[in-house]
C-alpha cells in the first residue's frame, strides 16, 4: 500500500476522534448547564435560596447551610425531582441550634378554707419533700393539692429566698394567693379588718429578706354595718357627720355632695359597707339632708330604713310642716320618717339628768338622777364591768318622776361612753349627749349606730367625739425610720462605751442601753443591724474581730433586757468605714462607735412575665438596702 493511502486513513481516524471529543465536550457542558439551572430554579421556586448548586459533569453538588434537618431533606427531594438522585452529591450543613435556655422557675400557692394547693415548676435542687412538708404543716387538717414539676437546671439567684419567704408568709395568711419567682414574691390576700390589714402589711414587709422584691395586695372586706347608720348635724357653727355610711362609691359621692350643700367642709370619712336596707339609700339620704338644709338647723338620722328629722327650737311650725310633708311624699318606699320639732323648755325648771364621766386615767364617776334602786345597782355593776371594779364611783340619787325610758337611756349612754378614751355622757328626757376623745377611728360611727338602734325612732342624741391620733394604739406607734432616728439621738447624747481593748460594755453606758431597750420595745418588730466600728490603730483583722464582738455584746445586752431581737443582726466592720480622721485622738474616738441601722430591702431589676404568671397572676415590689454606717465605741480599740 502506498504511503499516501495510509496517511489518508490515519488522518480520517484522527479527525473523527477530534470531532467525537468536541461533541462529547459540548454534550457534557450542555448536560451540566441544564442540570444546574434546572435544580437551582426548582430550589428557588420552593424558597430555598440559601442552597448553592454546582454541576460537575453528570454530578450535581448541593451546598449551603440549611436552617433545619427537615429543610435539608426537602432540598434533596426537590433536586431529585429534576435530576437522577444518584447524581446528587449532598454537601449541605445544618445551622447550629442555640443551647436550650433554662426554664423560668415559678410557683403558685393558694390557700383558703378548703385547703392549700401548690402548682409550678421548681429546680431539681430544691428539696421538694421539705417544701411539701411545710405546705402540709401550714394546711393543718385541710387537704393539700400538689402539682409541682421539677427541671434539672441550676436554681436562679434569689429562688430559694423567694420560696422560703412565700411559705413563711403563707403560714400567716388563711386566705391568700402567693406567686413566686426568683427574687420576686407577689401576695394577694384578704383580712377581716383594716387594722389587721395594716398590721399584716407591716409584718410581711419587715420579714422580707434583703433584695427580695415583694408586692402586697392585701384587702380588707367592706364591713357589715348593722344597723346601716347615718347622722348629720347642722347648727349655726358648723355642719358635721357623726356617722356616714354608703353602699357604693357613687352613693357616697351623692351623699357628700348633699352634705356640702348643707355647709359641710373639709374631708369626711364616709364608710363603704354592706347591709344597706334599700338600693335607694343615697336618694333617701340626699332628700333628707336637703330638707335639713331648708330647715336651717337640726339633725337627720338614718337607722336602716327609719329616718329621724329633728328641727331646731324656734323653727316656724308652718315651715316645719311644709318641709316635712314634702320629704314624706318624696322618700322612696321602705323608708319611714319621724319628724320632731322640740318645744322651748321652761327656763325656770331644770330638767332631770344623769351624767357619767370618764377621766383620761380611766376613772368613772356616775352622778345625777336614777329612777330606782335597781337601776342604780345595775348602772354601777355595768360600769364596773366595763371600766374596772376599782375605777367606778357612784354618786347618783334615786327620784320618782323620771320617764319610763330612763333605764334604757342611762345604760345606752354608759355603753357609748365605753367607746371613748375619756369623755362625758349626759342623759336627759329629750337628749343623750356623748362627748370626749378617742383613739379609735370608727368610734363616732359605732356610737351613732348604738344610739340609733337602742334608743329607737324619733329620739334625739348628740355626738361630739374627737379622734386623737396619739390615743390610737396603732397610729401612735412610731415608724421604723422614727425609731432609728430616736435611737441615733440617744447614742449621740450618751455613747455606748466599752472597757479598753475589750467587748465588755462600760458600766457608765448601761443607762444608755436601758433607754435604747425602752425605745425598741415600743417600736416592735424591726429589721435592725447593730454595727460595730473601730479606729485604724492596730491590725485590721484584730479590729474587725473586736468590732464584731462589741456589736454582739450590745445585742446580748438587749436580749438581757427582754427586747425581742429575732430580727436583729450584729455585724462588725472594723476600721472600714471611718466618720472622722484617724490621725488625731478626737477622730479616733468618733470612729470607735456602735450604730443601729434599719435593714432595708434592695431593689432587683424587673423580670419578664413567666408562663405560669400568664395563667395564675404575677406582681412585684421593690426595696433598698443601706450601706454600712458607723456606731459608738469606747476610748480605745
Amino acid at each position: 500500500m502506498r504511503l499516501s493511502s495510509v496517511f489518508t486513513i490515519s488522518a480520517t481516524f484522527v479527525a473523527a476522534a477530534v470531532l467525537s471529543l468536541v461533541a462529547a465536550s459540548f454534550s457534557v457542558e450542555l448536560i451540566e448547564d441544564n442540570s444546574e439551572i434546572g435544580v437551582r430554579n426548582a430550589l428557588d421556586d420552593n424558597g430555598m435560596t440559601w442552597a448553592e448548586v454546582e454541576a460537575n459533569g453528570l454530578q450535581v453538588v448541593l451546598a449551603g447551610v440549611a436552617p433545619t434537618e427537615a429543610v435539608r431533606f426537602a432540598a434533596l427531594s426537590t433536586a431529585g425531582g429534576i435530576v437522577d438522585a444518584a447524581r446528587i452529591i449532598d454537601e449541605m450543613e445544618i445551622k447550629a441550634t442555640a443551647a436550650i435556655a433554662a426554664p423560668r422557675f415559678s410557683a403558685e400557692i393558694l390557700r383558703n378554707d378548703a385547703g392549700v394547693s401548690i402548682i409550678g415548676l421548681i429546680p431539681a435542687s430544691t428539696d421538694r419533700t421539705a417544701v411539701l412538708n411545710r405546705v402540709t404543716a401550714i394546711s393543718g387538717d385541710a387537704p393539700v393539692t400538689e402539682l409541682i414539676e421539677t427541671a434539672d437546671y441550676p436554681a436562679p439567684t434569689g429562688w430559694e429566698d423567694a420560696l422560703g419567704f412565700a411559705l413563711t408568709a403563707m403560714n400567716r395568711l388563711p386566705r391568700a394567693k402567693v406567686s413566686v419567682q426568683a427574687g420576686r414574691v407577689a401576695i394577694t390576700a384578704i383580712t377581716d379588718s383594716a387594722e389587721e390589714q395594716s398590721e399584716l402589711e407591716q409584718e410581711l414587709s419587715n420579714a422580707a429578706p434583703p433584695g427580695l422584691r415583694v408586692t402586697l395586695d392585701i384587702a380588707a372586706p367592706r364591713p357589715v354595718i348593722t344597723p346601716f347608720t347615718l347622722r348629720l348635724v347642722r347648727n349655726e357653727d358648723e355642719t358635721h357627720f357623726d356617722s356616714c355610711s354608703a353602699d357604693t362609691i357613687e352613693a357616697r359621692t351623692r351623699i357628700l355632695n348633699a352634705a356640702r350643700r348643707a355647709g359641710l367642709e373639709g374631708q369626711v370619712n364616709c364608710t363603704l359597707g354592706m347591709g344597706v336596707p334599700s338600693p335607694n339609700w343615697s336618694e333617701a339620704v340626699e332628700q333628707a339632708i336637703d330638707a335639713l338644709t331648708q330647715l336651717g338647723e337640726g339633725s337627720v338620722t338614718f337607722s336602716d330604713a327609719d329616718v329621724t328629722l329633728v328641727a331646731a327650737e324656734g323653727t316656724a311650725q308652718s315651715d316645719f310642716d311644709r318641709i316635712v310633708g314634702e320629704l314624706e311624699n318624696g322618700l322612696p318606699e321602705v323608708f319611714a320618717l319621724f319628724a320632731k320639732l322640740p318645744k322651748a323648755a321652761d327656763p325656770d325648771k331644770g330638767p332631770p339628768e344623769f351624767v357619767a364621766t370618764l377621766s383620761p386615767e380611766g376613772l368613772v364617776q356616775l352622778r345625777g338622777r336614777l329612777s330606782d334602786e335597781n337601776l342604780r345597782n345595775l348602772a354601777d355593776s355595768y360600769a364596773r364591768a366595763a371600766f374596772g371594779s376599782d375605777n367606778v364611783y357612784t354618786a347618783a340619787r334615786v327620784v320618782d318622776d323620771l320617764p319610763a325610758s330612763w333605764p334604757l337611756r342611762v345604760l345606752t349612754g354608759l355603753e357609748a361612753l365605753s367607746e371613748l378614751s375619756n369623755g362625758l355622757v349626759t342623759v336627759t328626757p329629750d337628749m343623750v349627749v356623748v362627748s370626749g376623745n378617742t383613739g379609735a377611728p370608727t368610734a363616732s360611727t359605732n356610737i351613732a349606730s348604738l344610739l340609733a338602734s337602742k334608743l329607737g325612732e324619733a329620739e334625739e342624741f348628740d355626738i361630739r367625739v374627737t379622734y386623737l391620733e396619739q390615743l390610737d394604739p396603732v397610729a401612735a406607734l412610731p415608724t421604723p425610720d422614727e425609731c432609728e432616728a430616736e435611737i441615733a439621738a440617744i447614742v449621740a447624747i450618751a455613747k455606748i462605751t466599752f472597757e479598753p481593748g475589750s467587748a465588755t460594755i462600760d458600766a457608765t453606758a448601761l443607762g444608755t442601753m436601758d433607754d435604747i431597750a425602752e425605745v425598741l420595745r415600743i417600736c416592735g418588730d424591726l429589721k435592725l443591724e447593730i454595727q460595730g466600728h473601730t479606729d485604724s490603730q492596730g491590725r485590721e483583722e484584730m479590729n474587725l474581730n473586736l468590732s464584731q464582738a462589741r456589736a454582739q455584746s450590745v445585742l446580748n445586752e438587749l436580749r438581757a433586757r427582754r427586747v425581742l431581737t429575732s430580727t436583729f443582726t450584729a455585724k462588725g466592720y472594723g476600721e472600714e468605714f471611718p466618720i472622722a480622721d484617724n490621725s488625731d485622738e478626737d477622730g479616733r474616738e468618733a470612729n470607735r462607735r456602735i450604730e443601729f441601722k434599719l435593714i432595708r430591702p434592695e431593689p432587683s431589676p424587673p423580670q419578664s412575665e413567666t408562663t405560669l404568671e400568664s395563667i395564675s397572676g404575677s406582681g412585684d415590689t421593690g426595696a433598698q438596702e443601706d450601706s454600712p454606717a458607723e456606731g459608738t465605741g469606747d476610748d480605745q480599740n
